[in-house]
């Protein structure tokens, strides 16, 4: 029996405005619109991208910066929304697809904990009951009281990615958060993410290491200038984008 879909990615384009003028204030901005002197460029990040996602499946996206990567994930997650085309997405998400988003620096690591745990859907509840885990797992015990804002990028992304992996999401999107800290917690990260996927968990996976979208995902989409140049089998995909 066929696994069920969990992301429907429906012929998706994503246009966007490069403004060629310097503007150094929001006055400047309206002022110049008014003369009509703001000239822009549209610019395609994608152009008709289809693919699907079922539910246990690892999938790794693959391409050069600008290739469109992150776009693609940010349109799957809610945060963007495509110019042309659809996404179905089915079941629970933890996206981590940038450092930091939806923490409040100025607020304790803990307080972020809750925070965090809402946006996710979770109650202060089921957060306390998850403190535990999320400390250990993060390495920050001794930080837990301590502001945001004087958190190094690696103890970020190590409470970031610690509070996403709570529980058992149906739908986990990573975007290139295990190129932050060291590799010891890296290596603690990809053993996680392997736990979870087999628990049932989809993953939907952005890395510059190509050998490690080869060791955590079955499967890969290749964009190339926000175009979709192939999809399919990572072993093989992967070494031809390496030249291998």
């Amino acid at each position: 029996m066929e696994e069920r879909l969990m992301i429907e990615v429906e012929d998706v384009s994503m246009q966007f405005s490069l403004s060629s003028e310097k503007v150094n204030s929001l006055k400047e901005y309206i002022i110049k619109t008014i003369k009509r002197q703001v000239h822009s460029e549209t610019f395609w990040a994608l152009n008709n991208i289809t693919f699907n996602v079922r539910a246990g499946e690892s999938v790794g996206l693959i391409g050069l910066n600008g290739s469109g990567k992150s776009t693609m994930l940010k349109i799957i997650a809610g945060v963007m929304k495509p110019t042309k085309g659809n996404v179905k997405v089915y079941g629970q998400m933890a996206p981590l697809i940038e450092l930091g988003a939806g923490f409040d620096f100025d607020l304790t690591a803990r307080e972020n904990v809750f925070l965090n745990g809402a946006i996710l859907g979770h109650s202060r509840e089921e957060m306390n009951g998850y403190m535990d885990d999320i400390i250990e797992f993060s390495e920050l015990e001794k930080f837990m009281d301590t502001a945001v804002k004087n958190f190094s990028s690696g103890m970020i992304s190590r409470l970031a990615f610690a509070i996403a992996t709570i529980g058992k999401p149906d739908i986990l999107i990573v975007d290139e958060v295990l190129s932050v800290g060291d590799f010891r917690f890296q290596q603690k990260c990809e053993e996680r993410i392997r736990t979870m996927l087999d628990s049932g968990t989809t993953l939907l996976f952005v890395s510059h290491s190509i050998e490690q979208v080869k060791s955590l995902c079955s499967k890969v989409v290749w964009l190339e200038g926000g175009f979709m140049k192939a999809c399919g089998d990572s072993a093989r995909y992967c070494d031809e984008y390496a030249g291998l």
